[in-house]
């Protein structure tokens, strides 16, 4: 298992620099690798928690794993967690697991009692199965890959 620095943070709370790296995540695992198109800077992150999972790397810090958090009622009548990622150079090491499972704690004490929904590439049932998601929606097209909506 990896070993990473977590910093949960809001949109005002984060700098330049540590937006650089995530707007560069996201890009390079949905737009380049999965070959999406879609608006990623889509006017959400400012109304978003953000989990970042950081290792060190060379000596420096770099960002391995992302995910972000919407208020019940934002999204979806239950608290919500999207643009779930780990960079290609940390899958197979258990960083996905690592970052559900902060995430999860930290939606845990950000909305206590809450339900979570998640709209997940449906390649991911099982992964999230894991954390106690199930299937709530059948699959649909959304930008290009099949989804399913998930809720725990």
């Amino acid at each position: 298992m990896a070993v990473l620095q977590w910093q949960w943070a809001t949109f005002e709370q984060l700098a330049g620099a540590d937006w650089y790296a995530v707007l560069q995540a996201r890009q390079d695992v949905f737009v380049l690798e999965q070959q999406c198109l879609y608006p990623d800077i889509d006017g959400a992150d400012q109304r978003a928690h953000h989990l970042l999972g950081w290792a060190e790397v060379d000596g420096k810090p770099q960002l391995q794993a992302y995910l972000r958090c919407f208020a019940p009622g934002d999204k979806y009548a239950e608290a919500a967690l999207g643009r779930v990622l780990t960079i290609q150079s940390a899958r197979g090491l258990g960083v996905g697991k690592l970052l559900m499972a902060e995430g999860l704690r930290c939606v845990a004490q950000l909305y206590p009692g809450s339900a979570i929904r998640i709209s997940a590439q449906e390649h991911l049932q099982g992964f999230y199965g894991s954390f106690g998601f199930r299937p709530v929606s059948d699959i649909y097209m959304e930008d290009g890959i099949p989804h399913i909506e998930m809720l725990r």
